[in-house]
């Protein structure tokens, strides 16, 4: 008979890409060197790795779409292509002998909590090995899964189909018939890199979006000079671009008299790149600077006034053998359509099965939204840390700065289980809940819950993806970990010594 094998780590972390990486290192600056990155894919990256699509970008600036700790003084441009985010990415692991740490192709297909061992079982798929851990990090992020929408007549339609987030870079788009279903961050950065190439591009719009100029400027060599022999004017480069953001969610996040000022930037960027009357009705959004994501673009208007291409407003009613028909009846023929259509964001559930104390499924404790004590951790699940959790998407800075604060909250916890030898760190159920009332109540006079219909919300309105703050804000209470807020259970005890939550 084969006997199975056990290893057990102290940090298992589930997700090569910024947040995977970033915990690594962060877990390594503290000494912490016995933790193992499982990633399902065959190279690191995350998202910057898996889109790869014509024109893939940031919308952040490079200067805060970094690490803090990690500065890089080489960006080429103020905002930087999915290339050199990546090789960024790669450039830390490497800097950081993170390699030797990563498990490729190993796709986690479950975590369970074993309570009187306080550690984590981990089960792979396809594996009959396991490995337990003292503390997981779920970094596998919100933007890890694609799939094309439920559309009708998906599998009927004969043409070439492709995914924003899975471009295939071997089919030809020369003297093509071409549909774009989405006007989303990823669709209008596709858009003209199609126009430029396809015979006819038709662009099937569901709600327009804010759109605002983007500025892309190359940094010259003396300025990479002396970022590289001062950090400290990187630095101040850097908090320049950080407070710029901040004080953009006065507009964006709720509204006031400044969300009319970012709604004018918008209308003004219409009118002057957009002649016809008609196509800028179509393109005018209905809700208010914020409620959805702002895009930031110069190319997109221009590319959807190009003789090869059209706006179709009109509803997707079902895809035919041929393209895609419209409510009105028509149908647009295609020989390939591209869904720029976002991904599967887990505000409902998660992204694999996590078993908690007790037996608790937290699938099933989310089900009507998700929900954690400061978007880290959850009462009932030990030992557990989230980065890009519950309500920590910002709308007016750079996810970095959150996923930063996160990653040096969640390693202190780490360090605590592990420097004081306990069985379980689990969240006081009182506190999360004061945490997530709070929350709600804050979100309900943001421009995100003000009526439109978003990837932010469940389809009974919940708000289970944003922060409603400044960044600051949600920095400042991360700054240390109160034990006051956990239930601490020493390894040796053989019953907790403050009773369990149910």
């Amino acid at each position: 008979m084969t006997e199975i094998s056990t290893e057990t780590i102290d940090v298992a972390i589930i997700g090569g890409g910024f947040a995977g990486i970033g915990a690594a290192i962060r877990l390594k600056q503290q000494g912490i060197s016995d933790f193992v990155i499982f990633e399902r894919g065959t190279a690191i990256g995350g998202t910057w790795r898996d889109n790869t699509y014509p024109g893939a970008a940031c919308d952040i600036p490079s200067r805060l779409y970094s690490y803090s700790f990690a500065p890089n003084p080489n960006w080429s441009h103020t905002y930087s292509g999915s290339n050199e985010i990546l090789g960024y990415i790669e450039s830390m692991a490497s800097e950081l002998e993170l390699h030797s740490h990563f498990r490729f192709g190993h796709n986690i297909s479950g975590i369970e909590f074993d309570e009187t061992a306080g550690l984590w079982d981990i089960t792979i798929e396809g594996r009959t090995d396991t490995v337990r851990a003292r503390a997981v990090v779920l970094a596998s992020g919100p933007l890890a899964n694609a799939s094309f929408p439920a559309i009708p007549g998906l599998e009927n339609y004969q043409g070439h189909k492709i995914h924003s987030a899975r471009w295939d870079h071997d089919y030809d788009f020369t003297g093509k018939k071409v549909a774009v279903v989405g006007t989303g961050a990823s669709a209008v950065q596709i858009i003209p890199e199609l126009v430029a190439k396809a015979a006819s591009v038709k662009v099937f719009q569901r709600t327009p979006g804010w759109v605002l100029p983007r500025v892309n400027r190359r940094t010259n060599s003396l300025t990479k000079q002396l970022y590289r022999r001062v950090p400290a004017a990187e630095n101040l480069a850097r908090r320049a671009w950080f407070y710029g953001h901040e004080s953009v969610a006065l507009g964006v996040v709720w509204n006031t008299p400044l969300t009319r000022v970012v709604e004018l930037v918008g209308r003004a960027q219409l009118h002057r790149q957009v002649k016809d009357p008609w196509l800028r009705r179509q393109l005018t959004p209905d809700f208010r600077a914020g409620c959805k994501r702002l895009l930031m673009t110069d190319d997109y208007y221009p590319a959807l006034q190009a003789e090869n291409c059209k706006l179709i407003s009109w509803p997707i009613a079902r895809l035919s053998e041929r393209g895609i028909r419209t409510a009105e009846g028509i149908e647009h023929q295609a020989d390939c359509i591209v869904f720029a259509t976002g991904f599967d964001v887990s505000k409902t559930g998660t992204p694999i099965p996590i078993t908690g104390r007790h037996g608790r499924v937290l699938a099933e404790e989310w089900q009507r939204g998700a929900y954690a004590f400061k978007s880290i951790a959850v009462s009932g699940y030990p030992n557990l840390f989230l980065t890009f959790g519950p309500n920590s998407g910002p709308g007016h800075n750079s996810a970095l700065v959150y996923m930063e604060a996160q990653i040096d909250y969640l390693v202190s916890g780490i360090k605590t289980i592990l420097d004081q030898d306990l069985r379980m760190l689990d969240v006081r159920r009182d506190r999360q809940d004061r945490y997530n009332a709070g929350m709600q109540r804050r979100l309900t006079a943001t421009t995100w819950n003000s009526g439109c219909s978003s990837w932010y919300l469940t389809e009974d309105g919940f708000n289970a993806t944003m922060y409603p703050g400044f960044a600051t804000q949600y920095v400042n209470q991360l700054r240390t970990v109160d034990l006051d807020d956990y239930n601490v259970v020493p390894a040796a005890a053989r019953t907790p010594r403050i009773a369990a939550v149910s």
